[in-house]
């Protein structure tokens, strides 16, 4: 976190696809540097690494995303990446499919005190199939996870848990999205980062941000919508997510509150 503007930043970005005929390294490089000049406290990637799961996809995908800097980089599998039993790859190259983080930064709620960030990723595909789940054998680790004193609360998945306006004919949803919706409410989740739908959204929910990231590097895109990142700011007491475009940089900004924090305080504060 830079202690002089008092902000956590998160960059997310999904859905690169190296290997893929549409595939553009020259997006990749400026959506790279872009995250390097902000330095963020910490980078999502949300899956979709390759085009088919093969090891040289694996590879090239690793050689880019290893240029990423800072100390906190957190990369999951999607669909495309478990096809061809892909899965053993990413595990060969980049580590656990489901794994938890902890963070702190100073600043809780505008606060002079100290603020934990707590961050799960769970693993929502299913081998060779375009479908998401994450199953009840995983929800009593979610909210263990996410229990004691947290103030801001990550969640990350590949797939999406809501319907992404734009994309077409909706497939894909995680099957068991009202469930796992439920956990996370009920573990006053802040924040979900998924991928896979190629086009960026914000849904607030629950007093929940649900953001999906759009494909940084590809032209495999929807309608007129370009590819894209995402850059989060969590401060005091909003959320502010820029949405940028890998083209040419432009931006757009949509600011929601932190509906848990205040709450948050107090139960820490007594």
């Amino acid at each position: 976190m830079s202690e002089k503007d008092g902000r956590f930043l998160i960059a997310q970005i999904s859905d690169i696809h190296c290997g893929d005929l549409r595939f553009d390294s020259r997006l990749l490089r400026f959506c790279i540097n872009t995250i390097n000049k902000e330095k963020p406290d910490l980078t999502v990637v949300a899956g979709d690494l390759t085009a088919n799961g093969y090891r040289e996809e694996y590879e090239e995908a690793k050689k880019y995303l290893d240029n990423i800097e800072g100390d906190h980089k957190l990369i999951i599998a999607g669909n495309h990446d478990c096809r061809n039993v892909g899965y053993i790859h990413f595990e060969e190259l980049f580590g656990p499919r489901n794994f938890n983080l902890s963070l702190t930064h100073s600043g809780a709620c505008g606060k002079n005190l100290s603020e934990f960030v707590g961050v799960v990723a769970v693993d929502s595909n299913k081998a060779d199939l375009d479908d998401g789940e994450i199953g009840r054998h995983k929800y009593g680790n979610i909210e263990e996870m996410f229990s004691g004193v947290i103030s801001f609360k990550i969640f990350i998945l590949h797939h999406h848990l809501v319907h992404i306006p734009g994309t077409g004919r909706e497939r894909n949803i995680v099957t068991d999205a009202g469930d796992v919706l439920k956990v996370l409410r009920d573990s006053k989740v802040d924040l979900v980062l998924s991928g896979h739908k190629h086009v960026p959204y914000v849904w607030p929910l629950a007093r929940m941000c649900l953001v999906t990231s759009g494909t940084a590097s590809t032209w495999r895109t929807r309608g007129n919508t370009p590819p894209s990142f995402n850059l989060i700011e969590i401060k005091e007491g909003e959320i502010s997510v820029h949405i940028i475009s890998s083209v040419d940089g432009s931006k757009e900004t949509e600011i929601y509150p932190r509906w848990w924090c205040y709450e948050r305080f107090s139960e820490y504060a007594d």
